[in-house]
């Protein structure tokens, strides 16, 4: 059991906040909720869950490879959210590169609802 606070700075536990989601004990119930465990999976390397939970005609232009190798090559600091609806996600993500500069990767997110589960569409960058 993981008794540390989650990455997605909501200051619950992380097996009571994305744990939940990236063990897949539960599914995402809300776009804010899959946003923010895919900033834990970011934090924890789980390629696996990014791709997952990628909309599905989205999830050729990624490489499993190249998520895990940005995911890795960062250290993920804290997550804000800016703005959400029911479908969108404003937040911005702060993170220490590798050569340990402070970067902040701004997005604005949009998620699609299907088959009982969240998926990330698609994000504007900054």
């Amino acid at each position: 059991m993981a008794t540390h606070k989650c990455f997605c700075d909501t200051g619950l536990l992380f097996d009571n906040c994305c744990g939940l989601y990236l063990e897949k004990r539960q599914k995402a119930p809300s776009a804010l909720a899959l946003m923010r465990s895919r900033y834990s999976a970011y934090a924890t390397h789980n390629v696996d869950y990014l791709l997952e939970t990628t909309y599905i005609s989205e999830r050729k232009y990624y490489s499993k490879a190249e998520i895990l190798k940005w995911a890795a090559a960062n250290k993920w600091q804290k997550l804000e959210i800016l703005s959400f609806t029911e479908n969108s996600v404003e937040f911005k993500a702060y993170f220490l590169d590798s050569n340990q500069k402070p970067q902040v990767h701004y997005e604005f997110s949009t998620f699609k609802f299907e088959n009982n589960a969240w998926f990330y569409v698609d994000g504007k960058f900054e």
